[in-house]
């Protein structure tokens, strides 16, 4: 239910004209269009998931992204923060989570393609207008979820130090994306 809730969040953070671009894209109606986004959405979320858990450089990258995000200060509240001209600044500019989701993207399209029978630069494609969006709803859930975790952790910890040293990182990306584990 949460990782639905996570596609949910980036399909409201889309917008119904992205949302009707994208079924242009795909050649289908915006019915489809969602079923594919949440698809491509759980498809990234799942990627990200079993990367942060692997204990190779993939792992630390993807630890060190979810960090980045966590302890990013977005400088306006609410709604405003993700709209206007700059946006999420630094995240969307060459944040370290942007590079992870490009990587992850890769593979995402590969295998969509594989099982939907869309081509798989059509899928990137769609996974290049989503990047922005699942950008925002990650920063948004990180800032929420690390103001929860310093309220109860020591004050003035650093998000993602504070939880326990076996999976501070990894227990925050799920409490983001959802929980990960059955």
């Amino acid at each position: 239910m949460s990782e639905s809730s996570f596609q949910d969040d980036v399909l409201g953070g889309l917008g119904d004209d992205k949302l009707t671009e994208i079924a242009g894209l795909l050649g289908t109606d915006t019915t489809g269009a969602r079923e594919t986004v949440a698809e491509t959405v759980g498809a990234m979320t799942g990627d990200l998931r079993e990367k942060a858990d692997a204990d190779d450089a993939d792992g630390v990258e993807v630890r060190q992204a979810i960090a980045e995000v966590a302890e990013a200060e977005p400088p306006l509240e609410g709604v405003a923060t993700f709209g206007g001209l700059g946006g999420l600044g630094g995240l969307l500019s060459g944040g370290m989570m942007a590079g992870v989701l490009a990587k992850v993207s890769k593979p995402v399209a590969a295998a969509l393609s594989k099982r939907t029978g869309i081509p798989a630069a059509t899928i990137s494609r769609v996974i290049e207008m989503l990047i922005p969006v699942v950008l925002a709803v990650l920063a948004k859930r990180a800032s929420g979820k690390a103001a929860g975790a310093g309220a109860a952790g020591a004050p003035g910890a650093a998000p993602g130090t504070a939880p326990g040293a076996s999976g501070g990182l990894g227990d925050l990306l799920g409490e983001i994306l959802g929980s990960g584990k059955k």
